[in-house]
């Protein structure tokens, strides 16, 4: 039997290494990642390596090219499950994901301890599967928290 196809999307940076710490939850599917890393990364296991262009809604072509990037490796990969850490080009695929009645799953970056990042806001809306790496974030029913991919060290006494 094959195994289930995974797309894993996210920016480079820390979304690239949140991705890699749920590497392990992946053991069981046949992993096809997408970064806007120039150069695959160790530590996941992975079928295929895709690199995006890196965009942000400040600039709306390069949105446009990084969303038809991804349209063109969803169309060719058909994965069951999307999954992303974060950044525009994950929201982006959970978009055409959507759209494809695939199932989605968000976890907003940990380096956003204020509020939901603006793409985490967007992706709460339409995956049910939607998580935040900080407790109190969880405020409203579609967000919800199962702890952080980076451990938190306890603030020491001065």
């Amino acid at each position: 039997m094959n195994s289930p196809k995974l797309l894993a999307v996210c920016s480079g940076g820390g979304h690239l290494i949140e991705l890699q710490r749920l590497a392990p939850a992946f053991s069981d599917h046949a992993v096809t990642l997408v970064s806007t890393s120039p150069d695959a990364p160790d530590g996941i296991e992975f079928s295929q390596y895709y690199c995006v262009s890196d965009s942000n809604a400040e600039v709306k072509l390069a949105l446009l090219r990084t969303a038809l990037q991804l349209a063109r490796i969803i169309i060719r990969e058909r994965p069951r499950v999307i999954i992303s850490t974060g950044a525009a080009p994950g929201l982006l695929a959970l978009v055409w994901g959507r759209l494809l009645f695939r199932k989605l799953i968000w976890i907003d970056s940990l380096a956003n301890p204020e509020r939901m990042s603006f793409s985490g806001r967007l992706a709460r809306r339409i995956t049910p599967y939607c998580f935040t790496q900080w407790p109190h974030l969880c405020e409203r029913e579609e967000v919800r928290y199962i702890g952080s991919l980076i451990p938190m060290q306890p603030e020491t006494a001065l």
